[in-house]
């Protein structure tokens, strides 16, 4: 029933958050600090900045080499390569075509009830 699932839940809840406060402060305590000081003894993430012309033409040589016969695809690697990237006409083409597919579902709804409360007179 929905209330035993729901104390199931309440239940499985209440553990997990035991557990995540037990980590917090096995993870905060002195000796984790100084385990991680003498396992990481220096910063060993580095950071590497590459301008958005490099990422795109990464992009296409990975999109190249990896080619399949999927239309998407070429599609992309065609924004990818062009040097004139704005799509600003096809978006607004998409959001006017988007309502109007609303539009068309709610008047499709709209006349499906009334078939259906028409065919339930008679």
């Amino acid at each position: 029933t929905k209330k035993q699932e729901w104390e199931e839940r309440s239940r499985i809840r209440a553990e997990e958050l035991l557990a995540i406060a037990e980590t917090i402060k096995l993870l905060n305590d002195d000796d984790a600090l100084g385990l991680f000081k003498r396992t990481l003894p220096s910063p060993s993430l580095l950071q590497v900045q590459m301008s958005a012309k490099a990422v795109s033409r990464r992009a296409l040589a990975v999109l190249r080499a990896g080619r399949r016969q999927d239309p998407r695809m070429d599609l992309v690697m065609l924004a990818l390569a062009g040097r004139n990237k704005d799509f600003g006409k096809v978006l607004k083409m998409i959001d006017a075509m988007v309502l109007l597919l609303g539009k068309e579902q709610s008047d499709d709804d709209s006349k499906k009830d009334y078939c259906e409360s028409s065919l339930d007179k008679a």
